[in-house]
């Protein structure tokens, strides 16, 4: 079972605010049942207001991606891979292999937010509990951010959707927790595919479910969680089956600010060799 005990982690009420420590979520695509409740919940709580209703014909996703409208996007994948130990083909021969994925994807809070690093007027902040909030009333809608974000997860809304400033994300339901409750997409979800919690019990449950989908025939489960590149882990993190680009999720994000370093250093180096070059031809025609 998923759930522990009579109550289960997601109606567990926790303030971690008041704590001060780090908190995230935990996806797991291997129960979602592709519901769309956690879309659902996160438009109704943030009044976020609608994308459109163009049908997009790919799959039964007619959300596209995450965006200004749109901060918790279920992905409709599917493949022509075999699931777990599944049994495929009409006459069960395996020669015709194929699986179902549901990933609710959401913004993923990065420990080294590249949108928090390019924000140029303090909109966007780092809270107690480690989640990256944008403030509203305070952003200037430049749009650095959304360049900056390594996951493309940051868009500012069109006009006349646009408030004051521009760009939008998830919040992490600061609201809700900062009152002791869990985020509206968590607490919905009927399957507990959005688990929230503390981070470092979160990476604890993670692994010991890819151990289990393992030995049950999922060779393929991993978790995605990049701490090794310079965003050094998200506080929401993924258990996938696959690649991450079957997800669009990049399999090495990397800020943008560590290509500062080359960049000055390339761009000295070619003012040095504009300033030869000037002295050079001064004294080839002198």
């Amino acid at each position: 079972m998923i759930g522990e005990g009579t109550q289960s982690t997601n109606q567990r009420r926790h303030n971690y605010v008041r704590e001060n420590v780090d908190v995230g979520f935990f996806t797991d695509p291997t129960v979602c049942i592709g519901c769309k409740a956690c879309e659902v919940a996160c438009k109704e709580w943030n009044e976020v207001p609608d994308d459109g209703f163009t049908w997009s014909g790919s799959s039964y996703d007619n959300t596209g991606r995450l965006g200004a409208s749109t901060w918790r996007h279920v992905l409709f994948l599917e493949q022509d891979r075999q699931k777990g130990n599944q049994i495929v083909g009409s006459s069960g021969d395996g020669a015709d292999p194929f699986r179902w994925v549901f990933l609710s994807d959401v913004c993923k809070h990065c420990e080294e937010a590249g949108c928090l690093e390019a924000c140029p007027t303090g909109s966007i902040i780092r809270t107690e509990v480690g989640s990256v909030f944008v403030q509203n009333d305070v952003c200037n809608g430049c749009g650095y951010c959304v360049v900056s974000c390594p996951f493309g997860v940051i868009d500012r809304r069109p006009e006349p959707l646009a408030d004051a400033g521009g760009a939008f994300k998830c919040t992490f339901c600061y609201d809700r927790q900062k009152s002791g409750l869990v985020p509206a997409c968590a607490k919905v979800c009927p399957t507990e595919s959005i688990v929230f919690g503390r981070l470092d019990d979160l990476r604890a449950r993670a692994h010991e479910r890819v151990r289990q989908l393992r030995e049950n025939g999922y060779g393929d489960a991993q978790l995605y969680d990049p701490q090794e590149t310079s965003v050094r882990g998200i506080h929401a993190f993924f258990l996938i089956l696959g690649e991450p680009e079957a997800y669009g999720l990049p399999p090495k994000p990397e800020v943008p600010t560590i290509y500062l370093r080359s960049a000055w250093l390339s761009a000295f180096a070619t003012m040095i060799a504009a300033i030869l070059v000037v002295f050079a031809t001064f004294f080839f025609f002198a």
